[in-house]
């Protein structure tokens, strides 16, 4: 059941809660879903609306849903999403339908929701579901070019690359929401030197990716087709997947990444879901002449159609001494979604075509996603090509790769003439010491 454009992104529509008409990431055309915890009381779902949310627990005692979207909402209200992800698009939808009408000025029910409304900033906001597994992809084209370059000028993509999705399996435990990562610790082994060592990492850098979250998934040994693919998406979030750039480059011959990842991977808080980026579906980005065509279980047309989204992208670093001095952050990069090589819905498929089990709550990483251009490179590693060119901060200080009190925000919007931009909130890290 494809998201479709309906009622709910009228751009006229208008909240009661005030402060959401043009918020920049939270107006009533989003409504994205995730878990709060209202001071020291249970974490209970909830949707964002402005610099408000709506707790559903309490909206559900209220008497506030009826219906297909009551039953909705009592999957959503629990401490974690996983059944509300595992039952689809259909009940997804029809909640997003009632909480619409619920949160629209002239609801018949507003004096009673108000009493469900706490201020994001009084609640925490947590991991939004249990994540049995974590896969990161390779999709950024132009980031996997940008790094084989450093590595091999003269081949910098590998054979594969063009024809087959890549990723690795990835540690689901350090995923974390507004996670502050530790510098890690590990071997690092320059090739003058004679051993290895152990130690901090000095290559620690951030990648700006894409989070994909799975919903009803498949039965083992049952894959699924590209063109179903996108019934098993719950919902989007933002993803830096911390990278130890030393450590990785020692470890990682033969079998891929390791410590070098799996140390700490930052996600924003809130499920951004396919309805609410239905406006922004937008043609797969098509392949250059002279490329490989997809494999019949990766092709499906109607997804060339609208698999891709206008997603803007953006990094910023702000330093220790640039907050003393009162300098904002610093914006390193400016990339779009529309970069991934593959498509989400063929993510999907290849990761099931061996008859891989998906389960609801798994999450996906997209894989660095750049541009062409020096303007949006998603990565350090890109920017100071190396370490070889580093930048200047507003402070006057330099950066190869990140030092300890770093902060590194992604952000993203959405945008399409006609329609209400949407964003999905920060993904917040700052860098604490080894």
């Amino acid at each position: 059941m494809s998201a479709v454009i309906d009622a709910t992104h009228d751009p006229a529509l208008r909240s009661w809660v005030e402060c959401a008409n043009g918020h920049a990431d939270f107006p009533i055309q989003n409504l994205p879903i995730g878990v709060a915890q209202p001071g020291a009381a249970p974490a209970q779902g909830a949707v964002a609306i402005g610099d408000q949310v709506l707790l559903l627990g309490d909206a559900l005692d209220a008497g506030l849903f009826e219906g297909a979207a009551r039953d909705a909402a009592t999957l959503a209200a629990r401490a974690t999403l996983n059944d509300f992800m595992a039952a689809g698009a259909a009940p997804r939808q029809a909640l997003r339908r009632a909480l619409s009408a619920l949160l629209a000025r002239g609801s018949a029910a507003e004096a009673r929701a108000r009493l469900c409304l706490r201020p994001a900033a009084d609640c925490t906001l947590l991991l939004p579901a249990r994540i049995g597994d974590y896969t990161d992809f390779y999709v950024g084209l132009h980031h996997a070019e940008n790094v084989g370059r450093l590595f091999r000028p003269e081949n910098p993509l590998l054979p594969n690359y063009k024809h087959v999705p890549i990723g690795y399996h990835g540690r689901a435990s350090s995923v974390r929401v507004g996670a502050d990562p530790r510098r890690p610790c590990g071997q690092l082994k320059a090739p003058s030197d004679a051993a290895p060592r152990f130690a901090p990492s000095e290559k620690l850098d951030f990648e700006l990716e894409l989070g994909i979250w799975i919903g009803p998934g498949n039965a083992p040994g049952e894959p699924i087709p590209v063109g179903e693919a996108a019934d098993h998406v719950a919902g989007y979030c933002l993803l830096n997947d911390w990278s130890a750039r030393d450590i990785q480059a020692w470890e990682y011959q033969p079998l891929g990444p390791f410590l070098g990842k799996s140390f700490a991977t930052t996600i924003s808080p809130w499920v951004v879901t396919p309805e609410a980026l239905a406006p922004f579906r937008v043609p797969q980005p098509p392949r250059p002449a002279d490329d490989p065509a997809p494999l019949p279980y990766l092709w499906d047309a109607a997804d060339q159609q609208g698999g891709a989204l206008a997603l803007g992208l953006s990094v910023t670093l702000q330093s220790a001494a640039m907050r003393e001095a009162g300098l904002p952050p610093m914006v390193l990069a400016r990339s779009d979604a529309r970069h991934m090589y593959w498509t989400v819905a063929q993510l999907v498929a290849h990761h099931s075509s061996n008859g891989c089990d998906l389960r609801p709550g798994d999450l996906f990483g997209s894989g660095t996603i750049s541009t062409p251009g020096p303007e949006g490179l998603g990565s350090l590693l890109e920017i100071a090509r190396g370490g070889a060119a580093p930048i200047t901060l507003p402070s006057g200080e330099t950066r190869r790769f990140l030092e300890d009190g770093d902060v590194v925000v992604l952000a993203a919007r959405a945008e399409r003439e006609g329609f209400v931009p949407i964003g999905f909130g920060p993904c917040h890290g700052a860098v604490r010491p080894a």
